[in-house]
């Protein structure tokens, strides 16, 4: 595996004007030489304004929602030829120094996609217990479908290959886009490896998914993975 690696910061934004300056210049803090690329996904904040005089920026007219936010960013990655892009979510929960495991991980296993997992280790902000079970609650639906234990689908830090980039450019859900690419990975034949990394609590704004919709989320994202992994065996 050649050091010298092509890699793009993917950062999927709505509404992070109080956060992402601050993230933005933590990644050029690492001095590690990522290119950055920020999808503004229809804010009505300063996000695009913040954003775009420290890093490149693509500016989205209507809310696609964060796997149309994330899939922009991947085409844009697979376009331009970059060996790895990475998706750091812009609410400042993802570390920036914490892509460096992803990356070993990836030089050492050449596996096609590499997710940070909150759950390996105990350390950093782990989510509520409600959302903690859901996330239990899918990986044990990816691991009986396709015998793979994913310790946190749902996980938004994730490293993608050329081949992950490939198949996600052309199909990357809309709803539930961490967990449903997992299990399309696996449905693809990509190998997927987790790495243990810490997690920040968000300082500003909130998540989409609360209350009833935990449940609701966790619901339609084990009924899907059922769903495309019956039509799979269903093909053979």
């Amino acid at each position: 595996m050649e050091d010298k690696l092509s890699i793009l910061l993917v950062i999927p934004c709505f509404n992070e004007a109080s956060n992402i300056g601050k993230l933005l210049e933590e990644i050029r803090g690492l001095k590690e030489g990522y290119d950055t690329i920020v999808i503004d996904d229809g804010s009505c904040d300063e996000t695009y304004t913040i954003a775009s005089h420290l890093s490149s920026c693509i500016r989205l007219i209507t809310n696609l929602g964060i796997g149309g936010a994330v899939q922009t960013g991947i085409k844009y990655a697979r376009e331009k030829n970059y060996d790895l892009c990475i998706q750091v979510d812009g609410d400042g929960q993802h570390p920036p120094d914490q892509t460096r495991l992803l990356i070993e991980n990836y030089k050492k296993s050449s596996a096609n996609l590499v997710i940070g997992s909150r759950f390996i280790k105990e350390e950093g902000f782990r989510s509520t217990w409600a959302r903690r079970l859901g996330i239990n609650l899918i990986g044990t639906a990816i691991k009986w479908l396709y015998g793979t234990k994913i310790t946190d689908p749902t996980s938004g830090l994730r490293l993608m290959d050329r081949k992950a980039m490939d198949i996600f450019s052309k199909d990357y859900h809309e709803d539930f886009p961490e967990p449903i690419a997992v299990a399309k990975a696996l449905e693809s034949g990509l190998s997927v490896q987790e790495v243990p990394v810490t997690m920040n609590l968000r300082k500003y704004g909130n998540s989409s998914i609360t209350g009833r919709k935990k449940l609701t989320y966790m619901l339609r994202v084990i009924g899907y993975i059922i769903l495309m992994r019956l039509g799979r065996l269903m093909r053979l």
